[in-house]
């Protein structure tokens, strides 16, 4: 996982810089809490002991200045420790986000080892829709005493 991680961090950094309207726009932050409901929708653990995948669904509700709910999947893979793993998931936000009512997806990936924990978080490019469509910005997760809070600092095209 980190010979892949360090992998994209190489090709990032040899990409081209790619200017976009959205970049100029004014810079908005955004900040609030959510609540998410993890199913289980399959596991097929490892003949041998070693690693188990699983697919979940994901359900989430955000408050705060991202007012929504969002439907998504996870793919994980554990590892024979409980505290190590790894994951990817896609999901759909739909909602009102300072007020303006719309739709974006996300992207994440995330592996954690013992006490080591790396998650990050991306805006699916020109995935945004109604009054969101041109979003474009980051978001990011934090975990505080077993709560969820979102941090997103985007831009809207011509905003």
């Amino acid at each position: 996982m980190i010979f892949r991680h360090l992998t994209f961090a190489a090709l990032a950094a040899a990409a081209p810089a790619v200017s976009s309207p959205a970049l100029a726009a004014t810079p908005h932050h955004a900040t609030g809490t959510f609540e998410v409901r993890i199913v289980p929708a399959t596991e097929d653990k490892g003949p041998d002991g070693g690693s188990t995948l699983s697919r979940l669904t994901l359900d989430k509700t955000y408050a705060g200045a991202l007012t929504a709910t969002s439907k998504g999947e996870m793919l994980a893979a554990g590892g024979s420790v409980p505290t190590s793993a790894a994951y990817v998931a896609v999901e759909r936000i739909t909602g009102t986000l300072d007020g303006r009512a719309g739709s974006f997806a996300v992207v994440q990936h995330g592996w954690m080892q013992g006490d080591q924990r790396v998650m990050d978080v991306m805006i699916v490019p020109d995935s945004g829709g109604g009054a969101l469509k041109g979003l474009a910005g980051t978001f990011r997760i934090e975990i505080k005493d077993g709560k969820h809070f979102y941090v997103m600092d985007y831009t809207l095209d011509g905003q």
